[in-house]
């Protein structure tokens, strides 16, 4: 008799470089393929993986084995340590053995953007994702709207490519407001959207993160509040009752990352990501100024401006 070992949710896939295109001035995306790419679960939405990337002047990736691998990892010493960084998953082609993932280019300054400057066929690293052959909940899909209702999908550039696979799988009846700030105005990429769900770019040029986001989000959501009966006018006790549930995250030293799940049904359902100081300013706002279920409030705080990208 065969003893055959369970599947896990998640594993480590080896895989090289098939494709690199410069899709915008900051976004490129990198095909990847390899042998048991076909097992790559195709989950869609913003599936969250990891990449394990070479370490400086080295090819390749050698990483721990076993179920204690992150710990083992986690103890090696900094120049033997593969940089691992979470991003989403673009698309997956089981048939091809091919997955893509869009990534920012902001300078030199972390091991994931050094990397995807240089990138080129046949560049192997290891991708962290969904194992196809386990038929669990895989987890790492945070987009967890109420079945009816209207949504506000917003973020900058690091939430792009998540929004851009959320939209691509929302039913067609689905109604709702998507907002991205960019870097530029070249980096506005062709979404797939249902009819009534409207894109705005919104290119900060040389502004601050969150200059043209945070004001966005406050008027749209006024906007979509007002439009819906469901929304009922907000008394100041209730404000003020909104205001105490709100927990104010230290973003320098907590990460900023609640995904609950939504009610069977809201008014508005968010999901916010991107530069951490700036999506708790616009979930204060959400929920303690205009008085949202914070259950209907998906924020995360994807990386902090002047500090290292978590792993």
């Amino acid at each position: 008799m065969t003893n055959t070992l369970p599947v896990a949710p998640w594993r480590f896939f080896a895989v090289e470089v098939r494709a690199v295109r410069q899709l915008s001035p900051s976004f490129v995306r990198v095909t990847f393929t390899g042998a048991d790419l076909d097992r790559f679960a195709d989950n869609g939405y913003d599936q969250r993986i990891k990449l394990a990337l070479p370490l400086p002047d080295r090819s390749g990736v050698d990483l721990p084995q076993g179920p204690d691998w992150y710990a083992q990892w986690r103890a090696l010493p900094d120049h033997q340590r593969n940089p691992i960084r979470t991003y989403t998953v673009r698309a997956v082609r089981q048939q091809l053995s091919e997955v893509d993932v869009d990534l920012v280019l902001h300078g030199d300054g972390g091991p994931a953007s050094r990397w995807a400057r240089r990138a080129r066929p046949g560049d192997e690293i290891a991708i962290m994702g969904p194992d196809a052959g386990y038929h669990g909940d895989h987890g790492g899909i945070e987009f967890r709207p109420p079945s009816t209702g209207c949504l506000l999908l917003a973020g900058d550039e690091t939430a792009v490519p998540a929004i851009a696979g959320i939209c691509e799988r929302l039913p067609l009846d689905a109604r709702g407001r998507v907002l991205l700030e960019v870097p530029e105005a070249e980096d506005a990429l062709p979404l797939v959207t249902p009819p009534g769900v409207e894109v705005t770019w919104l290119p900060r040029d040389a502004g601050a993160h969150g200059s043209r986001l945070v004001a966005a989000v406050a008027a749209t959501a006024a906007e979509l509040l007002a439009s819906v009966e469901a929304a009922p006018a907000e008394s100041p006790t209730e404000a003020g009752s909104a205001a105490a549930q709100v927990d104010d995250v230290d973003v320098d030293n907590e990460i900023l990352w609640e995904v609950p799940d939504a009610p069977p049904t809201a008014p508005l359902y968010a999901w916010l990501a991107g530069e951490a100081g700036v999506i708790r300013t616009l979930r204060r706002h959400l929920v303690a100024e205009r008085g949202l279920d914070r259950r209907a409030v998906a924020f995360m705080g994807y990386w902090r401006h002047g500090r290292p990208a978590p792993s």
